[in-house]
């Protein structure tokens, strides 16, 4: 005779099967298309810096770019996937110890979310805004694939930065480099992190007239850490146009490279959410008078700034993230909207600043 724990373990069986198919399926993750007229172009770039010694590792300092464009045609490139596929496997077992929550290795196959940006499609001739991305910290730089796409579908080329040593995990022609960061960093580690950040953008600052002569006029954008590091690197690059810090800590005072709260003296969008409770108060402290437009997204917490926006509502209506979670990563806005929001004010912004 069958047991009433059999048929209870049968029971449940049935419904988690199809979801864990669906979830390894190419289809189960997705991310939003652009909104913009133009097509996207993908292509991936490795700086080396002889001038600067690695921090984490030694050596001369690397940086990995992916470059976003308005592509002139697109027929025969193949969609990019978001990581590559060792970095995708090591993200896998990085995702819940670095944002706890996540669900845990061998339950999703990140390797199969494509983004909408085509591999080596030729871009549209002309000159056109240039805008650098840094991403959160303890990120890479794949996770901002969403807001980047929608960018250079609207006329701009976007360059996604990757700092190796921070970043989750990232793929560089000498191998596969993954984050220091367990948990938020130590004073010294932020410190050396927001420096690190900051020469790295600013070398791929004066890599760019060869990198990308169409340039007509440079903006820098970033999330977190990433947000903290753009308004840095600004300060003392007369070159940058406009800087968009989305929900980013500006209170490094006593950093010998950098001014305690800079006035970059260019148009600087201020953008948080109103879920963001375990930074509110630095945040309030270290904005307060800086001169800047100031947003709020709202029902959205810190990481609706990335493409766990889309990401993390897909695996809490598949049972895989909890709702607990869902509100302390994104929030409980609906996704469709804050992607929208934050596609929307971004684009408004860099569009009045950068035409």
């Amino acid at each position: 005779m069958t047991s009433r724990r059999t048929l209870l373990k049968g029971a449940l069986a049935v419904p988690l099967a199809p979801v864990a198919a669906r979830l390894r399926a190419p289809e189960a993750l997705s991310l939003p298309a652009p909104t913009g007229p133009y097509p996207v172009g993908l292509r991936t770039v490795h700086l080396t810096d002889p001038t600067r010694t690695d921090p984490w590792v030694g050596g001369a300092r690397e940086v990995m770019l992916t470059v976003l464009y308005p592509a002139a045609v697109v027929r025969g490139c193949p969609r990019a996937a978001q990581l590559t596929p060792a970095e995708a496997r090591r993200f896998a077992e990085l995702a819940p110890r670095i944002h706890p929550g996540l669900p845990s290795e061998g339950t999703v196959d990140w390797g199969a979310v494509r983004t909408h940006g085509r591999v080596g499609a030729p871009p549209l001739p002309g000159r056109r805004p240039v805008l650098l991305y840094s991403p959160g910290g303890g990120d890479c730089r794949a996770l901002g694939s969403s807001l980047a796409e929608d960018l250079a579908s609207h006329g701009r080329t976007v360059v996604l930065v990757d700092h190796p040593g921070d970043a989750s995990q990232v793929e560089l022609p000498t191998g596969l480099r993954t984050t220091v960061l367990m948990g938020p960093p130590d004073p010294a580690t932020f410190r050396t992190m927001i420096e690190t950040r900051v020469a790295d953008l600013r070398l791929v600052l004066d890599r760019l007239p060869r990198l990308l002569p169409e340039a007509s006029g440079i903006g820098i954008y970033g999330h977190s850490a990433g947000g903290t590091a753009a308004v840095y690197a600004a300060d003392r690059a007369p070159r940058v146009n406009a800087v968009a810090n989305l929900e980013g800590y500006l209170d490094l005072e006593g950093y010998p490279d950098l001014a305690a709260v800079p006035d970059i003296g260019r148009p600087l969008l201020l953008f948080r959410t109103d879920g963001f409770s375990a930074g509110a108060d630095r945040i309030d402290s270290s904005w307060r008078g800086v001169s800047g437009e100031r947003a709020v997204l709202r029902d959205a917490n810190h990481w609706a700034f990335t493409d766990y926006a889309a990401l993390v509502p897909q695996l809490a209506a598949a049972g895989l993230v909890t709702a607990e979670a869902r509100t302390a990563l994104v929030g409980r806005g609906d996704p469709t909207r804050t992607i929208a929001t934050v596609r929307r004010r971004v684009d408004r912004f860099f569009a009045r600043h950068l035409p």
